[in-house]
């Protein structure tokens, strides 16, 4: 019996409870969340059109870049995003 590809009824989603790992109280790691917290609030309130994100791991071994935005801004987004990537780079040598 087919029902368009849905989970058959008898079927139900277990929810499990997130689990917080522990860290050690930080400046920078207070400082990363609070600035992710501020873009939160203003993408809640509908004041954001696009955002864009350079992750840089613990080690500085990896950079990363996420972006989300309306296609008219994705040109300019990216160039941000590649000079600020270069930067941090750089200043990692």
């Amino acid at each position: 019996m087919s029902n368009g590809g849905r989970m058959p009824m008898s079927e139900s989603v277990v929810a499990f409870t997130p689990r917080v790992a522990l860290v050690e109280a930080d400046e920078n790691v207070a400082s990363i969340i609070e600035v992710l917290q501020d873009q939160l609030a203003l993408a809640r309130e509908g004041k954001l059109r696009s955002l864009a994100v350079v992750s840089v791991t613990a080690d500085g071994g990896a950079i990363g870049t996420q972006w989300s935005c309306k296609p008219s801004d994705v040109t300019t987004l990216i160039g941000k995003l590649t000079v600020l990537t270069h930067d941090l780079m750089s200043e990692r040598q």
